[in-house]
């Protein structure tokens, strides 16, 4: 009997990011996941022509960008160094371009500009 090799759920994750990328549903995907599947990823991209930018990411880490040129331009300029490190203002544009809720990215943005202080909040009306 042939045994066939589980595909490991985060390139499960890769493929289904990938064909939704493909039907036009996303234009900019960001995963993060052990750089063991980085070759893996890789050549699943480059079979299917997609562009795509490779940034370290933790130790056994990487974070893999692909889509449209015209967004990973802009990821070129925004992400030069670890997520973790980005500004406020960069962190907000790049949830913004992966389409994250607008909402959720606008208390994040506040959060972490505003950590020590209530002008956020105190400026919103209710």
């Amino acid at each position: 009997m042939r045994q066939t090799a589980a595909v490991p759920a985060d390139m499960m994750v890769l493929m289904n990011y990938i064909y939704e990328y493909q039907k036009g549903i996303r234009h900019l995907v960001l995963q993060t996941f052990n750089k063991k599947y980085e070759e893996f990823a890789i050549a699943r991209l480059e079979s299917q022509n997609i562009n795509y930018i490779v940034r370290k990411g933790g130790d056994n880490s990487i974070n893999l960008f692909f889509g449209r040129e015209e967004c990973l331009s802009a990821i070129r300029l925004i992400v030069d160094r670890p997520l973790s490190d980005l500004t406020p203002e960069e962190d907000f544009m790049l949830g913004v371009l992966l389409g994250y809720d607008i909402r959720m990215q606008c208390e994040r943005y506040c959060d972490r500009k505003c950590k020590h202080c209530k002008k956020c909040k105190d400026n919103v009306s209710q």
